[in-house]
């Protein structure tokens, strides 16, 4: 056994080790009792510290609001007296110059009409009627002629004129649109009957190109009749066609015509409000219904319960909505997709319906909205996808009898019938599909052997993707989408080849909304009344230099469009311009439907342009010398229809901050928000802006809106 000692002084051990345990306890708990008391201490102080701040804060909030509120009712006053200034010189000087225009129009003695006054249009529509004159070239220039007078009165029309004139303008318009397309095929027709002496002698037919700078017209004439012909190219001008082999062995005539303007799209428009009105009167109009017929209603099929009326017409509606949102083609991804209530729908709908039914009946030139055939999808809406380019007409003609020598006389068939078209598909060319989709028992879908074309991209476009491919369908007076297969781009010889199931007019898409939303924008002053606004898109960056109550249009890297870049135009200039050549930057009241966006309040947001606008001499920051605005000089700045706030925050911060930057104050105009801080010279070089050159920025903002689509 071990030692007796041993054990006690394992035990002493013990018992002072216990003992050193409780001490060191206490001093533990006694050190964390002081330090809570220390935190308590601390955070009481903080806390004070910080309800001290709070109070200051608030004192100074108070008195900057105070402040706002004594200075409220000047500040809005003189912003509304700069605002009425503004848009009285503009509407002065616009009335001058319609004064102006009109009384040049009066004194131009070029011997062309002046749409305007309806004797002489309608006496210079006659007499071209009934001018037999059909040598090309000669009918060339009378469209020209034509053109330039539907020009002015897309002009007249724009001014928004009282509803009767406006009717007027358009019965005109559309009287000359008519006869330019008669006149160019009596002149066809006249080329064709004289295509056997203008054959050629290696292929044995006639082909042949005439063009001017609105109108390019391809003709070839199937006199050899090879039945191994495939296709023709009219390597000039870049277009050619390709034939199924039942066609080459005919007498016909091909033509494609090249019309640099649209004379179609605005059937479709108008088809579209008609659709609208329609719809409309069938909403609004009860439903009647005899007491035979009620009763044979509720005699339905056994199981079944008619839906009352009023549930039946809204589902109707509701599913008509949803149908009419399917694209022609598929959006990009990324694009916006809304989803409404039943209920809303219905609600929403007769609103809108309302709407455009009332700006038709006003005459007014803003665009309508998309209301597409909720049964055939293949209808190309129009607001989603632009026409570019202008038409392409491609017809095939029966070849009209062509001249015989005989014992030196020049003998040749007159017909009465003129120019008639060639049936195609005809019923030997008619083949079923072993693709076909049987539709009933009784029917099923055909398909003729199709027709190819190829078309070189226009020059004068810029196609941001590669172009889509519509058909004018005459019947229904729309763009569609269908019928067109095998559609094919060429990079390297910038052209699109394709095939339809028959001869007619088509023309090249692009989604209008390709380059939104936009990633950045910027608007730098560059002097005086002269400002850069640059808008960085989805797919291009664009900028456009402001000087006066001119713009000019620049853009880097892009080729083929000297007609449009580095051009001194007005505000309404340059956007037709820009949309007529792809370059999309403007929105309208239906573009949200289409792009993505954050939405702002319409009210606040326009008087934030105007104010803008204002500025824009002197204010990026302020910034009085031409040259990039320095990263770190941006500013943030919170706007609301009752407070506007120079923020402390970034723009790249991580979260949001209402406090307001050192020094600053709240105004009640954006206006004196940039006020409060700009020198004097920048002052003076607000006050001295032209009131034209205030309202070409004001328009260009307001026609982007990008504090909404950026």
């Amino acid at each position: 056994q071990p030692p007796k000692d041993g054990k006690s002084a394992k035990k002493k051990e013990g018992n002072i080790s216990k003992a050193e345990r409780e001490r060191l306890q206490r001093e533990v708990d006694e050190q964390r009792l002081r330090e809570e008391e220390e935190a308590c201490v601390i955070a009481e102080r903080e806390e004070n510290e910080w309800l001290e701040r709070e109070r200051i804060e608030q004192d100074k909030q108070e008195l900057l609001e105070l402040k706002d509120r004594e200075r409220r009712e000047d500040e809005l006053n003189e912003l509304r007296h700069i605002l009425y200034e503004n848009h009285s010189a503009v509407t002065t000087w616009e009335s001058e110059c319609r004064d102006k225009a009109k009384w040049e129009r009066y004194m131009r003695c070029d011997g062309s009409p002046d749409p305007s006054v309806q004797p002489e249009i309608n006496s210079f529509i006659s007499l071209w009627r009934e001018n037999s004159e059909t040598p090309i070239q000669r009918v060339l220039e009378n469209c020209a002629l034509a053109l330039k007078l539907t020009n002015e009165l897309d002009f007249l029309l724009s001014k928004s004129p009282n509803p009767c004139v406006a009717q007027q303008y358009r019965e005109t318009l559309l009287c000359l649109q008519s006869l330019i397309h008669i006149k160019l095929n009596q002149a066809t027709e006249e080329l064709l009957k004289s295509a056997n002496s203008h054959s050629d002698i290696e292929t044995g037919n006639m082909q042949t190109v005439v063009q001017d700078e609105n109108i390019t017209l391809c003709l070839w004439a199937n006199l050899n009749k090879n039945p191994r012909f495939k296709g023709f190219r009219f390597e000039e001008v870049g277009l050619g066609f390709e034939l199924p082999k039942p066609l080459a062995v005919h007498d016909i005539a091909v033509r494609i015509l090249h019309t640099q303007y649209d004379h179609l799209s605005h059937h479709s428009e108008r088809e579209q409000v008609q659709r609208r009105r329609s719809m409309m009167e069938a909403i609004l109009t009860p439903p009647t219904e005899s007491a035979e017929d009620r009763k044979m209603e509720g005699e339905g099929v056994e199981g079944e319960s008619s839906k009352p009326v009023e549930e039946d017409s809204r589902s109707v509606r509701s599913e008509s909505r949803k149908r009419s949102a399917v694209s022609v083609i598929s959006a990009k991804e990324g694009r916006k997709s809304s989803s409404v209530k039943l209920l809303e729908e219905g609600e929403s709908q007769m609103e809108e319906i309302t709407k455009a039914l009332e700006a038709d009946q006003n005459g007014s030139n803003s665009p309508a909205e998309p209301v597409i055939d909720s049964a055939d999808v293949h209808i190309v809406d129009l607001q989603q996808f632009t026409p570019l380019g202008g038409v392409f007409y491609f017809d095939v003609f029966h070849l009209l009898p062509q001249s015989l020598i005989v014992k030196g006389w020049e003998m040749r068939e007159l017909l009465e019938t003129g120019l008639q078209v060639f049936p195609y598909p005809t019923e030997q060319t008619r083949v079923q599909s072993s693709t076909s989709v049987r539709l009933d028992e009784h029917s099923s879908t055909v398909v003729s052997l199709p027709v190819g074309v190829t078309v070189a991209l226009p020059d004068s476009i810029l196609f941001l993707e590669d172009p889509h491919v519509a058909h004018w369908d005459p019947i229904g007076q729309h763009w569609r989408a269908d019928c067109i297969s095998e559609a094919s781009y060429d990079a390297e010889t910038h052209s699109i080849s394709f095939k339809m199931n028959t001869f007619s007019a088509f023309t090249l898409l692009q989604e209008s909304y390709a380059n939104m939303p936009f990633q950045s924008w910027a608007l730098r002053p560059l002097g005086q009344d002269s400002t850069s606004f640059t808008i960085t898109g989805a797919l291009i960056e664009v900028s456009i230099t402001v000087k006066g109550k001119q713009c000019m249009l620049h853009m880097e890297e892009t080729e083929n469009l000297d007609h449009l870049l580095g051009k001194w135009m007005s505000p309404s200039e340059l956007q037709k311009a820009m949309q007529r050549a792809g370059i999309n930057i403007f929105v309208n009241e239906y573009s949200d439907k289409y792009v993505s966006i954050n939405p702002k309040d319409p009210l606040i947001e326009h008087t934030v342009y105007e104010q803008m606008a204002l500025m824009s001499s002197a204010v990026a920051c302020e910034q009085l010398e031409a040259g990039p605005v320095a990263e770190e000089a941006w500013s943030l700045y919170l706007l609301g229809a009752q407070r506007n706030q120079h923020l402390k925050m970034k723009e790249h911060d991580d979260s949001f901050s209402p406090e307001l930057t050192e020094g600053s104050e709240i105004h009640s105009t954006f206006l004196h928000m940039l006020r409060q801080n700009m020198s004097t010279k920048g002052q003076a070089r607000v006050r001295q802006s032209h009131d034209l050159y205030t309202d070409t920025v004001q328009k260009l903002l307001c026609a982007t809106r990008v504090l909404t689509y950026s």
